[in-house]
């Protein structure tokens, strides 16, 4: 059961769980975070260390966010970057790629390819005629430059 199948029939708690599946790390970082060092250790042993047995890459990640509990300056730590906020912001894009994966989609917004593909494209172009090109790509605009480079009038007359 994927998780939109799961919020949407209602089953909250699944959907939770797959969510936490995901990226079960984060979890572990925020119980270190609030200082609840006994439940850190008890999430570590009862749901992560039997994924560290079947996914050995996944046995260092532990290992590493493990570490904040040898420390009592825990940003200053070594691991202390598991901390920062910048961490959330991986685990958040994690979990969008892994929702649009899920769905089918694709995790990459499709606009910047596509303006990159009109960017080649037009450069092509340049080289062979004269059309309307998109020069701002802001306003996105479309100009008319005559054979000396001079922008034409437009011909607002259907």
């Amino acid at each position: 059961m994927d998780i939109r199948h799961a919020v949407q029939s209602g089953d909250i708690d699944t959907a939770i769980d797959l969510v936490n599946e995901l990226n079960p790390e984060q979890r572990l970082i925020e119980l270190i975070r609030q200082g609840a060092f006994q439940e850190a250790l008890e999430f570590a042993t009862e749901e992560m260390a039997p994924r560290g047995e079947e996914h050995p890459e996944f046995l260092a990640e532990l290992e590493r966010t493990m570490a904040l509990l040898a420390f009592q300056d825990t940003i200053d730590s070594p691991v202390g970057e598991l901390l920062h906020p910048g961490q959330r912001q991986k685990t958040a894009s994690e979990l969008n790629a892994a929702i649009l994966i899920n769905q089918s989609q694709e995790k990459d917004p499709k606009l910047p390819n596509l303006l990159k593909m009109l960017a080649w494209s037009q450069e092509q172009l340049d080289e062979r005629m004269n059309y309307p090109k998109i020069e701002n790509w802001v306003k996105a605009d479309l100009v008319v430059r005559d054979e000396n480079g001079n922008q034409m009038e437009e011909d607002t007359s259907l």
